[in-house]
């Protein structure tokens, strides 16, 4: 498993936790903004960026979980602030509930946490049989089309390089696309305990410093997703940006930084 390590060993950790199509070049703004002070650890799940991508792994979400958990543990990361967008969300959370004592803030961002009755089209598509084999994993469907329905300000060439580079063959996209069918949609899918286990646990995070960073141009992590965790969730503080789209790091970088800043200085 690959992962940045960035700042004085010792220090108060970052960890920042990507989702899906992206790996950890997803959070590189964060390391010059805070790395000089704090510890920024920013994983690449298995099968994701750099670390390894075996074929024959099970991809599931507590596979996931269980893999941070264990890069906490190992790192004995402490007074954590955790970032999670997308799938780090799911598995960012779940781990940060199994590890509590080490966790000080959390950050959402354009995720969920729970489970939810709809799926965008796009992404059912990616699921079925043979043809989501085909599309995501030969043509490359779901990281290309990341590149360009993510934001709403267009990424530069030199970014799209970035956030794709990892996943040039078919081998490459195995996790891309265990990821898409890793989304419980039912109760008898093998993640959907998990996920409830996660949602279920959202309420211990009472006594910590919690914030929602939301782009509402999100066509797949909607305002609906945002609202929801302020329901579960209202001691976190809410801000939503209107022209800000998925991929939050990507068109407003800036903003999420200093969001996190000021919850550094003020927890």
């Amino acid at each position: 498993m690959h992962y940045l390590d960035e700042g004085p060993q010792h220090a108060p950790a970052i960890l920042a936790v990507h989702g899906n199509p992206t790996w950890s070049f997803y959070w590189r703004a964060l390391i010059p903004a805070f790395s000089q002070t704090m510890r920024v650890v920013i994983p690449d799940h298995i099968g994701c960026g750099l670390s390894d991508k075996p074929q024959d792994w099970s991809y599931r979400l507590d596979d996931h979980i269980g893999n941070v958990q264990r890069l906490i543990q190992a790192l004995d990361l402490r007074d954590i602030t955790l970032i999670v967008h997308d799938w780090g969300g799911p598995i960012g959370l779940g781990a940060a509930l199994r590890e509590l004592p080490r966790v000080k803030r959390v950050v959402i961002t354009n995720t969920g946490a729970f489970p939810s009755p709809h799926i965008p089209p796009s992404i059912a598509a990616c699921r079925v049989p043979l043809f989501g084999d085909v599309l995501v994993r030969g043509f490359n469907g779901f990281v290309w089309a990341a590149t360009w329905r993510t934001t709403e300000r267009p990424l530069s060439q030199a970014v799209k390089s970035g956030l794709t580079a990892p996943y040039a063959s078919w081998g490459d996209r195995v996790a891309i696309h265990r990821f898409v069918q890793d989304i419980p949609m039912s109760p008898d899918h093998p993640s959907y305990k998990t996920l409830q286990g996660v949602e279920g646990g959202l309420g211990r995070l009472k006594d910590l410093p919690v914030r929602l960073l939301w782009g509402d141009q999100d066509w797949c992590f909607s305002p609906t997703f945002r609202r929801e965790f302020e329901s579960r969730m209202p001691w976190a503080r809410s801000t939503a940006w209107d022209d800000v789209g998925h991929y939050v790091m990507e068109d407003a970088p800036e903003r999420v930084i200093a969001a996190v800043r000021e919850l550094l200085e003020t927890t």
